[in-house]
């Protein structure tokens, strides 16, 4: 009777390997995660700043307002009232003294607190609209900005 079967020891050493494998492998893939993640910062913020121009094309000023009365009439794509179940990650908007959710601002996924954006402005000729993301959950947020000439700007890494 011949029995073909691993040894302990071939197991342990594959069960080695894969966590090895796995050491390297899943740090990577949160960085691929988040550059993923960063690429829907682009996007918005994009949009958020054509909608911008139109408001400023029609009223000849900005406004801090994103939806509602008096706004621009942008929200994120699939926007249903912030936080967990969001289709994107980021809040986006303006941060200052009685900003209210889903008129200034938007929570996203990742429920970065709106005090992450610093202060955004939106006065006469000028704009600059934030977004933030602790997108590594340890209290870092990754922020960025664009400004009415649609200036892209990284102010703060939150992937170092």
């Amino acid at each position: 009777m011949n029995k073909q079967a691993f040894s302990l020891i071939e197991l342990m050493i594959v069960v080695a390997i894969i966590a090895f494998l796995a050491t390297i492998s899943v740090p990577q893939y949160l960085k691929y995660q988040a550059k993923a993640r960063q690429a829907e910062v682009a996007v918005n913020l994009a949009s958020l700043h054509t909608a911008m121009q139109a408001y400023f094309i029609e009223h000849g000023s900005y406004t801090n307002v994103l939806n509602g009365e008096g706004g621009i009439g942008w929200k994120p794509e699939g926007y249903s009232g912030g936080g967990k179940n969001e289709n994107f990650y980021y809040t986006y908007g303006f941060n200052f003294s009685g900003a209210q959710e889903g008129t200034h601002y938007f929570t996203g996924k990742l429920e970065t607190s709106k005090d992450s954006l610093g202060q955004g402005t939106a006065e006469n000729g000028h704009f600059i609209v934030k977004a933030a993301g602790d997108v590594y959950g340890k209290g870092k947020a990754d922020v960025w900005t664009m400004d009415e000439s649609r200036k892209l700007v990284h102010e703060v890494d939150g992937l170092e």
